[in-house]
């Protein structure tokens, strides 16, 4: 009787220590973690659309001038860069008629647009009007001073209308602004004379700009057609001081020489 009722005792003792440990056992367990969340891709916002003027800037930088001047008609309201942008594109296509009202255009809603003025002085150069191109050249320049492609198609302008000093004084300028103005090809600029003489005289003074800018190589080039043009002779050439930084040179020389050779 004593066995059983120490039997069940101890029975009662453990499962009164089951009891308590089992609440302890549950607080020392670490607290479960939530899953982590799975990131959603967040959907990719819609493509703004292009305007018309960013199309046709996008074709005129591919050379689609006709495709770009498509584009920039179908802007609303157009702006005075959007007209002088049709303006440089009818141009880039030789039509120096609808770039020339494209131009006025732009003036119309901004006159004193520097670049808009020297493009307009362009197509005048194009149409051999000498004297308005250069109006417009130097309404440019009272806007802005600092233009070197300007004072270069001022100077290249005075050179066709046989003003050689002034157009030397007009390329000094441009140099000095920019030395690499020669090798600008980013904006409209005056074509070439026409006449030989024209040619000539501007591809000799153009030689003078390269030796001041330290471009002999293209110095030479010019002084080459100058004298294919009949604008300078080989003596006289040699003689010039303004190109005696040239005389050493090997590619000097030998241009010389050829066109010394009867």
């Amino acid at each position: 009787m004593c066995r059983i009722n120490e039997r069940r005792w101890l029975l009662a003792v453990a499962l009164l220590a089951a009891l308590i440990a089992y609440p302890l056992a549950l607080r020392a367990q670490p607290p479960a973690q939530a899953p982590e969340a799975t990131p959603q891709t967040q959907p990719s916002p819609a493509p703004v659309p292009l305007t018309p003027e960013q199309i046709g800037d996008t074709l005129v930088a591919r050379q689609r001038y006709q495709a770009a001047i498509a584009a920039y008609n179908k802007e609303p309201n157009k702006s005075a860069d959007v007209w002088n942008k049709m303006g440089i594109a009818y141009q880039m296509m030789f039509n120096s008629n609808d770039a020339s009202r494209c131009y006025q255009a732009s003036l119309k809603l901004n006159p004193r647009n520097a670049h808009v003025l020297n493009n307009m002085g362009t197509v005048y150069d194009s149409l051999k009007e000498y004297r308005s191109a250069e109006r417009m050249y130097r309404k440019a320049l009272k806007i802005d001073p600092q233009s070197a492609i300007v004072y270069k198609n001022l100077g290249t302008n005075l050179l066709a209308q046989h003003k050689y000093k002034q157009g030397w004084a007009a390329y000094q300028t441009a140099l000095g602004l920019d030395p690499k103005i020669f090798e600008d090809r980013s904006s409209p600029r005056m074509e070439n004379p026409s006449s030989t003489q024209q040619r000539g005289a501007m591809n000799y003074f153009m030689a003078k700009g390269c030796v001041s800018a330290g471009m002999p190589d293209r110095a030479i080039e010019y002084l080459r057609m100058a004298l294919n043009e009949g604008f300078i002779t080989p003596k006289k050439l040699a003689a010039d001081k303004e190109f005696v930084s040239l005389r050493d040179l090997p590619a000097f020389q030998q241009l010389i020489a050829a066109q010394s050779a009867p």
